[in-house]
């Protein structure tokens, strides 16, 4: 008598246990998929309560306190902070828009919903530095886009009209522009490179007549070097940044309209018979990103995303992962955008994947991927900003 090979009632237990994994399976990606909120366009973002999320509400009450005890110390007045602030620089002026600032504001986000804020989240303000982490992003847009090859390319193969001319400035590559590594040296619409942040030791004919560094070796903060950055960038783009950014990335996330990026009021230059004024990374000198902190934490819920938002890669992943990467000249500084490792170590943090955006005046927006948190802290007195990190995270049940 003929016998099958195998017995039904293993087939059909087989069977079953296989639709009892595939349901289990559909069932995360469900619940995963439900966990993903994403705010729709404008003002509109969901509220939770914190202990919903896994928070504890009076523990996350304590690090809104801090904040509101822990102002910064500058004038409110942007443009006396600013030439208070950056007074031991020679030559240095106010050359683009300033606005004076409101108090201590912030939100946090966990698994994309609100979940505390204070002071007036909807307020303009200038971001300073915050600005850099924006601009970096132009770069990875242009990167995803095959409009830059290889980010180790020498930036002269695509600004050649001079900016990079000579053996030194020959050899600056994009990566060296975005690390802040790359010495380059001259003057960008009439500011020296060798007066933005001098050292505080020597003269100026020792700083004009410094021995060059050799680019990727060595890192020095510095907003001429930025600003060049900004310049290369349009060259490539061939469309005015804050437009390249408003289409691309802030469009999209359903950012408000109220945000503002600007130059220099002499940074203006001819791209294809129109003038373009090129913006600034910062407000050092003025300028800069002028936004919200709601608008701020949209930007940081993209980057804890992974650069995907409802379903549609907008930045990819791989640009992610690198400027969350420790260069060689500085293991605290990615690509624009700050790291919890190195000298820049928060003292009670001990996650060094955590990256950050940092501006003057104690403008923040820390992402915490392990937490699914995104912090959005303005007028912090800057010392401040690891404990105000180390008391959200105790807030984590």
């Amino acid at each position: 008598m003929f016998k099958p090979a195998f017995d039904a009632g293993v087939i059909f237990n087989l069977i079953n246990q296989a639709m009892r994994v595939f349901l289990a399976f559909f069932l995360v990606l469900n619940l995963s998929a439900q966990a993903q909120y994403f705010p729709p366009a404008a003002a509109i973002w969901q509220n939770k309560d914190p202990n919903s999320l896994g928070l504890s509400a009076p523990r996350l009450n304590d690090a809104l306190a801090f904040a509101g005890q822990h102002e910064y110390s500058g004038s409110r007045d942007l443009r006396m902070a600013i030439l208070e602030g950056f007074k031991n620089e020679p030559y240095h002026e106010i050359l683009g828009p300033t606005k004076k600032r409101g108090g201590p504001t912030g939100l946090i986000l966990k698994s994309g919903y609100i979940v505390a804020q204070w002071g007036d989240i909807d307020r303009v303000d200038m971001t300073f530095s915050v600005t850099k982490s924006f601009l970096s992003t132009i770069y990875g847009l242009a990167e995803d886009r095959d409009m830059i090859s290889d980010i180790d390319d020498f930036v002269a193969n695509y600004v050649w009209d001079g900016t990079f001319e000579g053996a030194h400035n020959g050899q600056v590559t994009w990566r060296h522009l975005l690390t802040q590594s790359s010495d380059w040296s001259g003057a960008f619409f009439g500011v020296q490179d060798w007066a933005d942040r001098p050292p505080k030791t020597g003269s100026l004919d020792d700083w004009k007549n410094r021995d060059f560094k050799t680019p990727g070796t060595f890192f020095e903060y510095n907003d001429v070097r930025v600003n060049v950055l900004a310049y290369s960038l349009l060259q490539v783009w061939r469309r005015s940044l804050p437009e390249v950014l408003k289409t691309e990335l802030m469009d999209p996330i359903g950012a408000t309209s109220t945000w503002r990026w600007y130059g220099y009021d002499r940074a203006w230059t001819d791209l294809d018979g129109y003038k373009v004024q090129t913006v600034s990374g910062g407000g050092h000198s003025g300028g800069g990103l002028f936004i919200s902190a709601r608008d701020q934490a949209r930007f940081g819920l993209l980057f804890s995303r992974n650069g995907s938002w409802e379903g549609k890669q907008l930045l990819s992943g791989n640009w992610i992962d690198q400027v969350r990467t420790s260069s060689q000249a500085n293991e605290s500084y990615g690509y624009m955008w700050w790291l919890n490792k190195g000298d820049r170590k928060w003292a009670g943090v001990s996650d060094e994947s955590i990256y950050y955006a940092s501006g003057f005046g104690g403008n923040f927006i820390v992402i915490d991927n392990k937490n699914d948190l995104v912090i959005v802290t303005r007028w912090l007195e800057p010392s401040q900003i690891g404990t105000m990190v180390e008391l959200v995270q105790k807030a984590v049940k």
